[in-house]
């Protein structure tokens, strides 16, 4: 079963636009290198024939990647505000209340930071156990979640921040 996975209406563009580049043109481009490269002779030597058949792997990897993403997408506007946790904003919690032991995350899909590669924020999904934890909540919350390996968790929400790419 695919989650569904928020986007700006800008990363749903972006990702459509990447989606119909490597389904078209790129996968020319990547098919005409593999022709090329069947002309020179030899396959079990050929590297750049390995290299154009590995190629071709990642990019039908990534159009099926980015298939399930556009397929399962909501659309919506990037949090702005800052009263309640929900999918697109920045959230900084503190772990046991420990404000000298914090993490900021942005709640979320990670195709929303593909926009702006200087970004260095990790990205929650809102069905993982900390996402769903916070989302509806509010800074001071104090809030109990159980990880993967089954260790309950308890967090503050110290801050929420609209978040932009």
């Amino acid at each position: 079963m695919d989650e569904t996975i928020w986007l700006t209406a800008e990363a749903y563009a972006g990702l459509r636009k990447e989606y119909d580049y490597i389904c078209g043109e790129g996968r020319e481009i990547i098919t005409a290198r593999i022709a090329q490269a069947r002309e020179e002779g030899d396959l079990s030597e050929n590297a750049g024939y390995h290299a154009a058949r590995e190629e071709q792997g990642h990019n039908e990897l990534r159009i099926a990647r980015l298939k399930t993403i556009l397929d399962n997408a909501e659309v919506g506007e990037a949090g702005q505000s800052n009263d309640e946790v929900r999918p697109g904003v920045k959230v900084t919690i503190a772990y046991g209340g420990d404000l000298d032991d914090t993490d900021t995350f942005l709640l979320g899909s990670r195709e929303l930071l593909s926009l702006d590669d200087s970004l260095d924020l990790s990205v929650y999904s809102p069905q993982s156990p900390v996402g769903s934890a916070v989302l509806g909540g509010k800074v001071g919350d104090d809030i109990s979640y159980e990880a993967p390996n089954g260790k309950q968790i308890s967090i503050t929400i110290v801050a929420i921040e609209g978040f932009s790419a």
